[in-house]
C-alpha cells in the first residue's frame, strides 16, 4: 500500500487498511523482527541478555514499562528507540490535534469532520518520528501541562460554555495519542501529578477541573526512575506502581571490554584526533577501570551511581590532552601516555557523588586515587605483582628500576614533553626497557614507551617507588628517601593534588 496515494477516508477504506492499538502495532513488529533474527535496539550494548529479553517480554504482554535503574544505564536512550517498532507512516483525520485514527476517531474535531465530509474526509499521514513525546518530570510540571486545561480564551473566541469539549486546551499526553508517551525522572512528579495519571492508565478516561471526558486515548507508557529517588527526592506513589505493568531493572557493563565498546561508540572525536593521537588498549581499559573502582569505593555514594558519561568524557578528555601537548611541541602525531590521565580529572570530579569521607579527602584526590587504582589493577595483568617479586626467591624483575632510584636518582614526566625528551628519560632509568621486552617482547615503539612509564606509575602504586604530583604532571623518586627528606610543606604536595 503507497500511502501517498490515499488522502481520503473513501481510499483508505477501500485499500483494506486495518487500525490497530500502538501496542498491538509494536507487539507486531517486534514480532517480525525477532522471526527475523534481527537485533533491534541499536546502540545499547551490554543487555542482550538482561534488559532487552524483559523489554521485549514486556512488549509482547502489551505492558506499560517502567525503566528502573542509576544514572548513565541507558534508560533514555531505550525508550527512544521504541519508536522503530512502530508502523513507518499510519494515517490520521488531516486538522486533528490528537491525530486520530481515521477509522477510530475520538475527538470533537474528527468525529464532526468526519460527519460532514464522509468518505471525503481528508487523510494524512504521520511518520512514526513523530509519534514519540517525553518529557522530564519536575517539581514544577502540572497537571495542565500533562493532561490540559480549559481555556477562557477559546470559550470567549468561540461561543462556548466550559461544559463544551470544544474549550479544553490538551496537554502533552492527549496529543501524544496513537504514540509512545515518555516520562523522565518519575520521583521527581509530585505525588498529586502522579495521582492524575491513574485513570489514564487504566480506565483511558481524563478529567479536567470536574470535567469529566471520556477520552480513550491510544499510548504505550514508558517512565524511567532512579531508585536512588526513592529516598531522596520523592517516591513513586503505589497505586501508580501498581498500574504500570512492567518495572525492568538496568544496570551497568558487567566487564570492562563491555564497558569499552560502549565508550569507543559514544566518544565524540573528530577525525584529526582519530588520525594523529594513538590510544592503546592499555589505556582504553584504563579509563574504563577507573569506573569500575568507583563503583567499588568507599569514598563515593553507591546509591548515586558512576555514570557510563564518566568513561565516555574521561576517554574524549584523555585524547584531548595528548592533542593538546602535540599542537603545543609542533608534531604531526603522538600517543596517549599515562601521565595523560591529569587531563581526565575533570571529567571525573563532576560525575561522583563523595560520601562523608570523600568529601573529605576533597573530588581531586578521589580522582587521584581512583586512576592510581584502576593502573594498581592492571599492572596485575602485564606485569608479576611486585610485593610477590620483591618476596620471592626468584631474581626480582623491578630490582634494577627500584635500585636506580635508590641510589638518588629521579626523573619528572611533565604534561607537554616532546616525544624525544620523554623517550630519553625513560630510557634513562637503568632495567625498566628490559622488564618490557622480557613480558611483551612483540610491541612497537610507542607501546613500549607506554609500558616503561607504566611500570613506574605501577611500582608506585605498590610502594616500590614514590610518586610525586606536580602541577602538569608526576616526579618518582626513592620511596624510602622520600619519606625520610621531607620537608614539613612537602607532605601535602606529594599526597594532595593541590589543583583542585
Amino acid at each position: 500500500m503507497n500511502y501517498k496515494d490515499i488522502t481520503t477516508l473513501g481510499q483508505l477504506k477501500q485499500s483494506g487498511y486495518v487500525s490497530r492499538s500502538v501496542k498491538d502495532e509494536l507487539r507486531a513488529n517486534l514480532i517480525k523482527q525477532l522471526q527475523k533474527k534481527e537485533g533491534g535496539f541499536e546502540g545499547i550494548v551490554g543487555f542482550e541478555d538482561t534488559v532487552i529479553p524483559d523489554l521485549q517480554t514486556a512488549i509482547l504482554s502489551r505492558h506499560n514499562i517502567l525503566l528502573l535503574g542509576l544514572r548513565g544505564q541507558a534508560k533514555t536512550r531505550i525508550a527512544r528507540l521504541l519508536v522503530n517498532l512502530l508502523d513507518e507512516y499510519v494515517p490520521y483525520v488531516e486538522g486533528s490535534e490528537l491525530f486520530d485514527d481515521p477509522l477510530a476517531p475520538i475527538s470533537w474535531f474528527a468525529h464532526n469532520l468526519i460527519k460532514e465530509k464522509g468518505d471525503e474526509t481528508p487523510i494524512g499521514w504521520v511518520h512514526r518520528s513523530e509519534r514519540y513525546t517525553e518529557k522530564l518530570a519536575t517539581p514544577d510540571v502540572t497537571v495542565a501541562d500533562l493532561i490540559g486545561d480549559v481555556d477562557p480564551i477559546k470559550a470567549a473566541t468561540m461561543k462556548l460554555t466550559y461544559s463544551d469539549e470544544r474549550v479544553i486546551h490538551f496537554g502533552l499526553i492527549p496529543r501524544a495519542h496513537r504514540g509512545i508517551f515518555v516520562i523522565n525522572e518519575l520521583p521527581d512528579l509530585q505525588a498529586r501529578i502522579q495521582v492524575s495519571l491513574f485513570n489514564i492508565l487504566q480506565e483511558r478516561d481524563i478529567q479536567i477541573r470536574g470535567f469529566k471526558l471520556r477520552l480513550p486515548l491510544d499510548l504505550q507508557f514508558v517512565f524511567t526512575a532512579n531508585p536512588e529517588d526513592y529516598t531522596n527526592r520523592g517516591s513513586i506513589v503505589t497505586p501508580l506502581k501498581d498500574r504500570i505493568e512492567s518495572q525492568i531493572l538496568t544496570h551497568y557493563p558487567r566487564t570492562v571490554e563491555i564497558s569499552r565498546k560502549i565508550t569507543q561508540q559514544e566518544a565524540l572525536l573528530s577525525p584529526e584526533q582519530r588520525t594523529n593521537v594513538e590510544a592503546d588498549g592499555l589505556v582504553k581499559d584504563l579509563v574504563e577501570q577507573i569506573a569500575f573502582e568507583a563503583r567499588n569505593s568507599e569514598y563515593i555514594d553507591k546509591k548515586s551511581g558512576v555514570s557510563a558519561r564518566l568513561t565516555i568524557s574521561a576517554y574524549e578528555n584523555l585524547i584531548s590532552n595528548a592533542e593538546r601537548r602535540m599542537i603545543i611541541n609542533g608534531e604531526s602525531s603522538t600517543f596517549v601516555r599515562i601521565s595523560d590521565f591529569l587531563g581526565v580529572i575533570p571529567a571525573i570530579t563532576g560525575k561522583i557523588e563523595l560520601v562523608y569521607e570523600g568529601e573529605l579527602e576533597g573530588p581531586g584526590k578521589v580522582a587521584n586515587i581512583l586512576i592510581g587504582k584502576a593502573i594498581k589493577t592492571l599492572m596485575l595483568q602485564f606485569f608479576p605483582d611486585p610485593e610477590k617479586a620483591k618476596k620471592s626467591k626468584a631474581p626480582n624483575p623491578y630490582a634494577e628500576i627500584v635500585n636506580w632510584f635508590s641510589d638518588g636518582n629521579s626523573i619528572s614526566l611533565v604534561d607537554d614533553l616532546p616525544q624525544q625528551d620523554y623517550k630519553k628519560l625513560l630510557n634513562s632509568v637503568p632495567g625498566l626497557k628490559d622488564v618490557v621486552k622480557k613480558f611483551h617482547p612483540r610491541l612497537s615503539e610507542n607501546q613500549q614507551l607506554l609500558l616503561m612509564e607504566f611500570i613506574l606509575h605501577g611500582l608506585a602504586e605498590f610502594s616500590q617507588l614514590n610518586k610525586g604530583f606536580l602541577d602538569n604532571g608526576f616526579a618518582f623518586s626513592d620511596m624510602f628517601n622520600s619519606l625520610f627528606n621531607l620537608q614539613p610543606d612537602e607532605d601535602d604536595l606529594d599526597n594532595d593534588d593541590d589543583r583542585y
